[in-house]
């Protein structure tokens, strides 16, 4: 019979079932009976339907070892918890991933008289309670399973804690609220969501076609829907008119440039047209694709911390989420791309050395080496099997990929590709911060160049605030070191926690709503991942 009931409930929960009011329940049977009945399920020899079956051993921890009260039925607390999931989307969660008609289904057939039911009933209920506990605070997908580049350890929920705690709370819904990150910048992007659920649902956007570039003063019958748009997205303050790019329309566009990580020069081009052309309704999903990216990261960043926006070619410098510095980076080409991962920062090298990674050394510099065998030896000295070796006599055509017993490491000076400084958090990524002679880079808008490791445009004013302020050493001494060429390793007392996040929707300075493109396609795997899609 408890068998019978456990293969009718799964058919039931995951089967199509008729769409019924949030009406109040039925009687139900007495506390006590059900109380047993739970306990005869749970402690069955039978295999219980997949979402019970998972949490066995809590379940049976909380009802049966603990003798937890029956919280659900006869309670009047499974309604506000059904419109609490029907609600998901203001969580940034997917309504559709939760069975929500089939609890109700199992809600309203609750009766005085049938007690499995209301046992099995009860059971889903808190099931499914952890469940979405879970989702807000952990996420619903494992990251290193979205991305291999993705290398954030997956935090665990304690579900007989939840159940615990769940029996002290009177209001389901609001307990949930607990689950939460409240990092500052969850938070924002929960804020941002509203907003952007509101206007999608409000809002019919306009599509601007494609043409000729536009320039401040210039004409275009565009313009007028173009001011439009920006009215909606809060860049414009309304007024003017015509077709006449005006001034306050260029300022407009400035705005909405750099909120969306476009060169903002007031030039309206495809990429422009392409960013006002997104649609509320798809801002809503990147707001909520950056709030599951936040449920993985740990809640305490650190008092001082430092955080790298990949998709935002910015690092930032936080204290007291404060924010006190920001300056602009150049990541990982898309070939090469950055990693994202949290780890602390240890030591500065002013005038570093630079040891080539393996595949530099083979796929790029080797190559020349056979045209050219003494071609590097200005800048590198050649290590042979971890022994200083000597570039004369080495014939470069009798090595290549997989038999290279080769390491080059570059000396400090102007040519160094780490510049006059690195920041290190070591870590099996070998990534780390560092200066470099290649300036131009910090041109672009889209600053995606680099093998992996990070660029910062202002090193040295952040080696002056880390070895200065930080490690204490007096400007005097930080320009003698700079000055001697040789390397100079400084040992921070504290490590300082450094986040590497890939966030393309996010809350600006002065609570500007930016958003920026899926340069890494990263946006795009997260989606296919919780649509339950392959994401390769």
């Amino acid at each position: 019979m408890r068998r019978l009931i456990g293969i009718v409930l799964a058919v039931l929960l995951w089967s199509a079932a008729p769409e019924p009011a949030f009406a109040a329940g039925k009687p139900a049977p007495e506390a006590a009976a059900v109380a047993e009945a739970v306990a005869d399920i749970l402690t069955a020899p039978d295999r219980l339907p997949l979402p019970l079956e998972r949490i066995r051993p809590a379940l049976i921890a909380h009802y049966v070892r603990d003798q937890g009260d029956v919280y659900w039925v006869g309670t009047g607390r499974m309604t506000p918890f059904l419109q609490r999931l029907a609600d998901a989307a203001e969580d940034g969660l997917n309504p559709a991933d939760y069975p929500i008609d089939a609890l109700m289904q199992l809600r309203d057939d609750i009766t005085a008289e049938d007690v499995d039911g209301a046992a099995a009933a009860e059971l889903y209920f808190s099931a499914f309670f952890v469940t979405y506990a879970a989702d807000l605070k952990i996420g619903r997908v494992t990251p290193e399973k979205v991305d291999p580049r993705l290398f954030r350890n997956r935090k665990t929920i304690d579900v007989l804690r939840v159940l615990t705690d769940l029996q002290k709370q009177h209001y389901p819904e609001r307990f949930l609220d607990q689950f939460e990150s409240q990092n500052p910048h969850y938070q924002s992007l929960k804020r941002m969501l509203a907003l952007y659920r509101a206007m999608a649902e409000s809002v019919k956007w306009p599509s601007i076609p494609t043409g000729e570039n536009i320039e401040p003063g210039g004409r275009d019958p565009r313009i007028p829907e173009i001011r439009k748009l920006l009215m909606l997205t809060g860049d414009h303050p309304g007024g003017g008119g015509g077709d006449v790019y005006d001034d306050e329309t260029v300022l407009a566009v400035r705005s909405f440039q750099m909120r969306h990580g476009l060169e903002s020069k007031g030039l309206i081009g495809k990429q422009t047209v392409m960013a006002l052309n997104v649609p509320p309704a798809q801002r809503v999903r990147q707001i909520m694709l950056n709030m599951e990216r936040w449920r993985w990261m740990p809640e305490d960043l650190g008092d001082h911390h430092f955080m790298v926006n990949l998709a935002g070619f910015e690092l930032q410098e936080i204290e007291q989420q404060e924010l006190v510095d920001r300056m602009d980076v150049v990541v990982g080409a898309v070939a090469t791309q950055t990693p994202e991962f949290s780890d602390e920062i240890e030591y500065v090298d002013i005038n570093p050395t630079w040891t080539v990674p393996y595949s530099i050394a083979t796929r790029e510099m080797l190559p020349k080496l056979r045209r050219s065998p003494m071609a590097y030896a200005g800048d590198f000295e050649v290590f042979m099997n971890g022994k200083l070796a000597s570039w004369g006599g080495i014939n470069w055509n009798a090595y290549g990929p997989g038999r290279f017993p080769f390491t080059f490491r570059q000396k400090p000076g102007p040519k160094n590709a780490l510049g006059k400084v690195k920041f290190m958090f070591p870590n099996s990524h070998n990534i780390y911060l560092h200066d470099t002679p290649a300036k131009d880079k910090f041109l672009a808008t889209t600053r995606a160049f680099s093998h992996g490791c990070i660029r910062l445009s202002r090193p040295i004013e952040l080696a002056y605030r880390l070895v200065g302020e930080i490690a204490g050493w007096p400007k005097t001494r930080i320009d003698a070191a700079f000055e001697s060429g040789k390397t100079t390793r400084v040992v921070l007392k504290d490590k300082i926690p450094i986040h590497l996040v890939y966030a393309t929707a996010f809350q600006g300075e002065n609570g500007s709503l930016e958003f920026r493109p899926d340069v890494y396609g990263r946006d795009r795997k997260l989606e296919a991942a919780l649509a339950g899609k392959p994401t390769s």
